[in-house]
């Protein structure tokens, strides 16, 4: 480090990095994303990497396919650019547990992220494993990773310098010491989440004019002799469900990138490109009023490269005040195929939910998810109720989403995110089946609170003031539809519904998803993400890639569903719906 900047090579370095995240990203379309930076003027991609898809049982790793993290920064050094990586092991980034694995917490006396050697053992196992494949890539053994981040905002969490230390020995004895190693917080918490002996990056937002100035001025009070970094600027925001589609500041932004640049301070864009949280894998907000704030699948970001991976007319500005500030002119922008459409698959074969459960796991309390050694997905708790009055039904720390079932019949529906959590349950002659199906719509991914955000019913389940037992649990995590019995005859309610198409050519696609209540949606096995009927979002990206010339299958589990719905295809994605 030299006059407050990087140096590299012995020269001045200035990162003008933009993240994006591989997991968020089909594999076949990695290197088009990362030619994408290198035409907007970037030198630098920056990326977290997610405990929870590489580590999905304790002990068991998983690099393959999506996962290989190792070949993700092989194409952009590749493709010229430098990387920075951010190992967590916790990375927020609006993902599913911050990117902790959901097994961490079948210890009801873990204390995640903190020196609880619970927590910090398979941390450091984990920090282990990942150097051996990233730790040869560091630019001191020939590969493009030049900074590499220690934790990542602890200052937003703690102060408990002790704990940051050992996640820094963790990765240096992971073999990350041919990188620069680095922390990073808002400005106002660099004294809590910062090492002496590293330097500091910043995160904020430029959503007024001067945004920039005030950060670094900050950051000045105690770092001032740099580097001057700007690890997370934040072009762009994300989406819960029940809100609207952000759409942000573009011309503050730009004010800010441009002051920034010229003062040759280094900054990495988030994100420049979102992508999408497939799957389960979106993640939620908590507020300190106890706010519940579960985010879409789609991480679009209002981002200069949207989700689908197209140039949006932020990418153009920025490009302009890159080059102009770098004096380097980008390689052409990339051609990217039109997007297409497809006409309405109706969906005209069905499985219930119902009649194709796993066996139960009986309990005589209630059991969580992470108790029976699920992740994500859904989950029913059955018991029996006898002779029982009109009542209150309260489930004691819902989380998330529950729809409540007295012999078959829905009585209704609690959402944690209006802060619901009790009914009225009728009254009871003789013996009744009480069926709770609770959908974990994600656990916290931010603040203070994630340490609590067990999946299922977490605490009990009473009736008139008394708690129920004895219970059947069925775990429903969906990640293996191939056992299901689809026939024509009608389901409505939990069903599943499968349908086919034919395609002579592949291409991006945004399934539209109006017509269903709420669940998720899976093609030729890719599962896309999560359907709500609340908006903002309509439309789930279907990467061409993940489209086959011929035959396609659909698969859709909807919550409240009824037959004769159909999916179509869309040449453009619906991300600012306001519900129905």
């Amino acid at each position: 480090m030299a006059g407050g900047h990087f140096v590299l090579d012995g020269k001045p370095f200035q990162v003008i990095s933009g993240e994006m995240h591989y997991p968020r990203i089909p594999r076949q379309y990695w290197r088009a994303r990362l030619r994408m930076a290198k035409a907007m003027g970037l030198n630098t991609i920056t990326t977290y990497v997610f405990w929870n898809e590489h580590e999905p049982k304790p002990g068991v790793y998983d690099f393959s396919g999506n996962n290989d993290v190792a070949e993700f920064v092989r194409e952009a050094q590749q493709e010229g650019l430098y990387v920075v990586l951010r190992p967590g092991p916790y990375v927020c980034a609006e993902w599913e547990f911050g990117g902790y694995p959901a097994w961490l917490l079948k210890d009801h006396s873990i204390k995640v992220r903190t020196s609880d050697p619970k927590f910090m053992v398979p941390a450091t196992q984990w920090l282990k494993r990942l150097g051996e494949e990233l730790a040869p890539l560091q630019i001191g053994n020939g590969g493009p990773i030049i900074l590499t981040q220690v934790e990542n905002e602890y200052g937003s969490f703690g102060n408990d310098h002790a704990y940051m230390e050992q996640i820094h020995k963790a990765l240096v004895d992971a073999g990350f010491t041919k990188s620069q190693l680095y922390t990073a917080d808002g400005p106002e918490e660099v004294p809590n989440g910062s090492l002496a002996e590293l330097p500091v990056g910043i995160n904020f937002g430029g959503e007024q004019d001067g945004d920039a100035q005030k950060a670094f001025a900050t950051l000045k009070k105690y770092r001032p002799n740099g580097p001057f970094f700007n690890s997370e600027y934040w072009a762009g925001w994300f989406d819960h469900w029940g809100g609207k589609h952000a759409h942000t500041n573009a011309a503050a932004q730009e004010e800010n990138l441009k002051w920034m640049l010229a003062q040759g301070y280094s900054v990495s864009i988030y994100m420049f490109h979102g992508g999408t949280s497939f799957g389960w894998m979106n993640g939620a907000n908590r507020t300190d009023s106890g706010e519940y704030q579960p985010d879409v699948t789609s991480y679009d970001y209002d981002s200069a490269l949207d989700e689908s991976g197209r140039p949006t007319a932020k990418y153009y500005a920025f490009r302009d005040l890159i080059a102009k500030a770098t004096g380097v002119t980008p390689p052409p922008v990339p051609e990217v195929p039109a997007p297409i459409a497809v006409p309405a698959v109706k969906m005209d074969e069905a499985a219930s939910l119902w009649a194709n459960l796993p066996a139960p796991i009986h309990s005589k309390t209630i059991l969580s998810m992470e108790d029976v050694g699920q992740a994500y997905g859904y989950i029913l708790y059955r018991t029996e109720v006898k002779n029982t009055t009109a009542s209150e039904l309260v489930l004691d720390q819902l989380h998330s989403y529950a729809l409540v079932y007295l012999d078959g019949k829905l009585v209704g529906t609690l959402d944690r995110r209006l802060k619901q959590d009790r009914l009225t349950l009728p009254a009871t002659k003789g013996k009744a089946r009480l069926d709770i199906l609770v959908e974990n719509t994600a656990r916290v991914n931010f603040g203070k609170f994630i340490g609590e955000e067990r999946a299922g019913i977490t605490n009990e389940v009473t009736l008139g003031g008394k708690a129920l037992s004895g219970w059947e649990t069925y775990p429903l995590p969906m990640t293996d539809l191939s056992s299901l019995k689809f026939s024509t005859t009608p389901c409505e309610g939990a069903c599943f519904y499968r349908g086919d198409f034919d395609l002579t050519e592949t291409a991006d696609t945004f399934l539209d998803t109006s017509e269903f209540t709420k669940g998720a949606l899976w093609l030729n096995g890719h599962a896309l993400g999560r359907i709500w009927d609340i908006g903002p979002q309509k439309t789930l990206y279907a990467p061409g890639p993940w489209l086959a010339k011929g035959k396609n299958e659909l698969v859709v589990f909807d919550t409240q569903g009824k037959m004769g719905a159909s999916v179509r295809g869309l040449d453009k994605p619906v991300l600012n719906w306001t519900g129905r």
